[in-house]
């Protein structure tokens, strides 16, 4: 006995096109693969399209309702009934599509799953990651089916794709430290999924792996693509980091220079004097000031800062930023003396 397409989708024999239509999309969503875990998903996707495809088409569908799924070779590739093949042989309908391609066409996409789904989380976390914004070392693009904007818009059979959510933004505070020598975090996200029904939700963790490269700059962006919350009518939202400096006990950033400040006597900036100078990699350097020191004065140590974020191999420099303790008051004699070698 040949297949029951009806009965596959779930529908009666006079079941109007929109029936069947409505049918195919609640099946499809059901059993896909990348949703539904079950052995017998694969299987079932597939005699799921094979029936869409008979019985959406009035031709195949005509042959179908007459003679069955078995009918004389060629039946039901289009041709007026059931034909001879001059050995009296009976032909089976063998559905030679793929129903990867029948999902696709029918919701108007190249992968249309993701836009009801959102990206599928398997392999490594850090491979659904998207760096952009200040990132140096490229991006990788995040794009809509067939280069379509995020809005909503009508897409094949007349189905509407949904609209995503904005993008959810967080702040990654990583230390000078982490950014001279680079490290991986691992953020913790709590989100809701769909079930493979579509419709009902569950709650459900995920770790996220960043690979902070070394020498990335602050506001650099690494973007989850539709790792928020789904919801059966839109979209998840991307998880979006931001990367930002934590305050540092004693230098802080300016591009790939970290600026070292360093406070100095009035007598110092007169006289002249020695500073010990740390890196941000525990070293140390011996800087000799002759020179006055006003207040503001810099002088850098080429070499020392952090990594360029396009060449890591090089770095930045160490600025040592000096600035003079003034005293509150001075004693008369010292006046004295001060007005008589100063220059007026």
């Amino acid at each position: 006995m040949g297949k029951d397409y009806y009965k596959t989708l779930g529908i009666s024999k006079g079941a109007t096109d929109e029936d069947i239509k409505k049918a195919y999309r609640k099946q499809a969503l059901k059993w896909h693969p990348d949703k539904n875990k079950s052995a017998a998903a694969e299987e079932k996707f597939k005699e799921i399209a094979e029936a869409y495809e008979v019985l959406s088409d009035p031709k195949k569908r005509e042959i179908y309702d007459q003679y069955g799924e078995e009918g004389r070779k060629g039946s039901l590739k289009g041709g007026s009934g059931p034909t001879s093949d001059g050995q009296g042989s009976t032909f089976t309908y063998t559905f030679h599509g793929d129903p990867h391609a029948t999902f696709a066409t029918f919701f108007g996409g190249s992968n249309p799953f993701e836009m009801f789904f959102g990206r599928k989380a398997n392999g490594r976390d850090d491979e659904d990651m998207e760096v952009d914004g200040n990132d140096p070392f490229g991006s990788f693009t995040s794009f809509n089916l067939n280069g379509f904007p995020r809005d909503a818009h009508i897409g094949l059979g007349g189905q509407q794709r949904r609209k995503q959510d904005p993008a959810i933004i967080h702040e990654l505070r990583v230390s000078l430290e982490e950014v001279f020598h680079g490290c991986t975090k691992r953020m913790k996200i709590s989100r809701k999924r769909l079930n493979p029904d579509g419709r009902t939700m569950r709650n459900e963790d995920k770790i996220l792996t960043i690979e902070i490269k070394r020498g990335w700059k602050e506001g650099t962006k690494i973007t989850f693509p539709r790792e928020g919350d789904e919801s059966p009518n839109t979209i998840p939202a991307d998880i979006v980091f931001v990367i930002k400096d934590k305050p540092h006990p004693h230098f802080r950033r300016e591009g790939s220079n970290i600026v070292y400040p360093v406070r100095v006597s009035l007598r110092q900036s007169l006289c002249g004097c020695s500073v010990t100078v740390s890196t941000i990699d525990g070293k140390t350097c011996n800087m000799k000031i002759t020179d006055v020191i006003k207040p503001g004065l810099r002088k850098t140590v080429a070499g020392q800062g952090l990594p360029f974020p396009k060449n890591p191999e090089q770095r930045g420099d160490l600025v040592v930023e000096f600035d003079v303790n003034f005293p509150d008051m001075l004693p008369g004699n010292a006046k004295d003396v001060l007005k008589r070698h100063l220059p007026a």
